[in-house]
């Protein structure tokens, strides 16, 4: 305290970013609480039966839509996003020009409304390949949206992994391939997940892009090519439809804890994967 008398701006910096902290977590705990205030006393067992109908509005279909959709989405973005980091990273000559486009062109990418990649992924999947409304096509449209994020926080990852970790691999007479592999992506690992994780979040919760790719019918399509609404298009719906309100809260009940649960399964799975390659 003595140094921060000497320097009334650090103090006051300080009790801003307290402060700001502070209502942060304040807002944060304040909706999770609203959330399972409303949500929790409108649980019951219909509401996770096989079949939707609408006496029961049952939420299981969506929320296995909801796993296969993010799921077929990493699938496709996390190795396209991740090699393309590796590339820019430690192949990529330092200075080309190449580097520069394509980090201007995911931060561009980054900041596009969803609802617009919404009704590209209509005009390019549904329309020009005849698909129509279906999983696949949402998957490949929340790949899109999802890859610039899992791209440069992959490239922002493997550039924090220090350069002696990677002389110290050649020092030893390991190639390119090899260093990359064993030695970068472990210590990378933590940065990369965290990059996955709001990927995660963002398919989960994503509305507008999925209404006009995937659909919004309340059932478990027999393959990709079939529609079905996710978890968060499920809750809109309700709510839009304003006949289920309680519901509408269940099912962001039910949201919340699947986006937390997934999560925390991506932070074990990468902790774990990055500790078996720092003990190899």
């Amino acid at each position: 305290m003595q140094a921060y008398k000497k320097q009334p701006l650090s103090l006051a910096l300080l009790i801003a970013v307290s402060l700001a902290a502070l209502l942060t977590v304040v807002i944060l705990l304040s909706l999770i609480a609203y959330i399972l205030i409303k949500g929790i006393p409108n649980l019951s067992i219909d509401l996770f039966a096989w079949t939707y109908t609408t006496e029961n509005v049952s939420m299981t279909p969506a929320i296995i839509n909801t796993i296969t959709m993010t799921l077929l989405s990493l699938l496709i973005a996390v190795p396209i996003g991740v090699f393309s980091a590796i590339y820019l990273v430690e192949y990529a000559r330092r200075g080309n020009k190449l580097v520069k486009v394509v980090r201007l062109t995911a931060e561009t990418l980054s900041g596009i409304p969803s609802i617009v990649y919404g009704l590209f992924g209509y005009l390019m999947f549904s329309i020009a390949l005849g698909w129509g409304y279906c999983l696949l096509a949402g998957a490949l449209t929340m790949a899109i949206m999802i890859l610039p994020l899992i791209m440069r926080t992959t490239e922002e990852a493997l550039k924090a992994v220090p350069d002696t970790y990677r002389e110290g691999s050649f020092g030893l007479g390991a190639g390119r391939l090899r260093t990359v592999f064993r030695i970068v992506l472990p210590s990378a690992m933590p940065g990369i997940s965290a990059g996955i994780i709001l990927a995660i979040g963002r398919i989960v919760g994503e509305t507008a892009a999925l209404i006009y790719t995937a659909g919004t019918v309340a059932g478990i399509p027999k393959n990709l090519l079939g529609s079905g609404r996710t978890l968060a298009i499920h809750m809109y719906a309700l709510l839009n439809e304003g006949l289920y309100m309680e519901q509408a809260y269940a099912t962001a009940v039910v949201l919340l804890v699947m986006v937390v649960g997934i999560n925390a399964l991506s932070s074990f799975i990468a902790r774990r994967v990055g500790t078996k390659e720092e003990i190899r």
